[in-house]
């Protein structure tokens, strides 16, 4: 299994971080490794305390399924094919802020995710991260 490494998870980290100053946004940061455990993890001042534990399942959850965490959400709606997963797992986190980390090949290495804002500076703040590594 390919794994992402800490000089990667680090860019990714980074690139966020760069991404939640240019929006004007406080993001907590995680990064999980292709097992779907913590490898990185940032927490920007004054970034709520209840975000830490949100990003951390974000990127978990973008992970387990392989895909971005607001594509699951769309699925796992009331009739959804995935209606009532996020009480799978130990908690999953279905709206957008996770998302996929793939190497140079397109293979999962990781997944980012990220909270602290709106969803959709949760999700465009994720997908810089991820992109600095790919």
């Amino acid at each position: 299994m390919s794994d992402i490494t800490l000089a990667q998870a680090q860019s990714a980290v980074a690139a966020a971080l760069q991404k939640s100053k240019e929006i004007g946004v406080k993001m907590n940061i995680a990064i999980v490794d292709a097992g779907a455990n913590l490898k990185a993890f940032a927490r920007m001042e004054n970034a709520w305390l209840g975000s830490i534990d949100i990003a951390q399942k974000k990127a978990r959850t973008a992970r387990y399924f392989d895909m971005n965490t607001g594509d699951i959400g769309n699925l796992s709606q009331p009739g959804g094919s995935l209606y009532n997963i996020e009480h799978s797992n130990g908690g999953l986190i279905t709206f957008p802020g996770g998302v996929p980390i793939k190497d140079a090949s397109g293979t999962i290495i990781g997944a980012i995710g990220v909270s602290g804002d709106s969803v959709e500076n949760d999700h465009a703040v994720a997908s810089a991260g991820a992109a600095a590594v790919s």
